[in-house]
């Protein structure tokens, strides 16, 4: 029998799309599969859905619910002590995942044992239709941190016994924005290795409105993230200059942010 893979997936006032992520996950070609999602104090109709869908798929689908909103680290630690699966996928409620992602992730992982995840590329979309593909590098090095983001975190597939040997993830007010960053600070240091799909296997929500609500302070939070990955990684010196990169990026007005993002998707 193949490995379970257990998908956890935050969720918090996305009503309106939470249902077609969900879909996206029945419709996998890898049928050995768990969701548990996290509902973080939704005020919308959010948990409903997705009780629903627990009560449709008992064995396959389980629903929880924080009292008060932990913010996307707390929802995943949450979902974590409910794993039961070999791997563990990440899934937000606003995007889909294509038909194989499963298999070819998990088919990846299952060939590479010295590899502890797989990520892989996404395909960005809005309310117009497809904007581009976005691709991370095949193999991430602890040096490419500081320059970019080294996997699309919604896209990963990790071994379970990974995740339990970084304790998930760290909640804190520096990580309430970038959980993955900080994640994968604690991945390298800890001598893990991963590989991204040269793929877009998962489909991105993205829109102009996501950096309208980028604050400064969030810029900040990850200025001391990539200081400490220069530290804990000991990076070259010339790696310190990119923890101004985030502030610059802070500072910059939100449109032209949005058209640099833009240029970045592969057509």
């Amino acid at each position: 029998m193949k490995p379970k893979v257990s998908v956890i997936m935050g969720i918090y006032n996305c009503e309106e799309t939470l249902s077609e992520s969900i879909e996206s996950i029945l419709t996998q070609t890898y049928e050995n599969w768990e969701l548990i999602m996290c509902d973080d104090a939704s005020t919308d109709n959010t948990y409903n859905i997705a009780k629903s869908y627990e009560q449709k798929y008992p064995d396959k689908i389980k629903i929880l619910r924080n009292e008060k909103n932990m913010r996307l680290a707390g929802a995943l630690n949450h979902c974590l002590k409910y794993v039961t699966g070999k791997y563990v996928a990440r899934m937000d409620g606003d995007d889909m995942s294509m038909p194989s992602r499963f298999e070819k992730q998990i088919d990846f992982l299952e060939n590479n044992p010295n590899l502890q995840v797989v990520g892989t590329g996404m395909l960005s979309f809005d309310e117009e239709g497809d904007r581009g593909v976005r691709l991370a590098d095949p193999k991430p090095e602890p040096n490419s941190i500081v320059k970019r983001n080294p996997f699309c975190h919604a896209t990963i597939i990790m071994r379970s016994e990974a995740y339990k040997a970084l304790d998930g993830y760290r909640v804190c007010r520096q990580t309430r924005r970038m959980e993955d960053l900080d994640l994968w600070i604690r991945f390298f240091e800890k001598g893990f290795r991963g590989y991204n799909l040269q793929e877009p296997l998962y489909k991105v929500r993205e829109n102009s409105d996501a950096f309208k609500r980028r604050k400064l302070t969030y810029s900040i939070d990850t200025a001391g993230l990539v200081y400490q990955a220069c530290r804990k990684l000991q990076l070259p010196v010339k790696s310190y200059l990119y923890v101004l990169k985030p502030i610059i990026a802070g500072l910059t007005p939100k449109y032209i942010m949005n058209l640099y993002h833009k240029q970045q998707l592969i057509k």
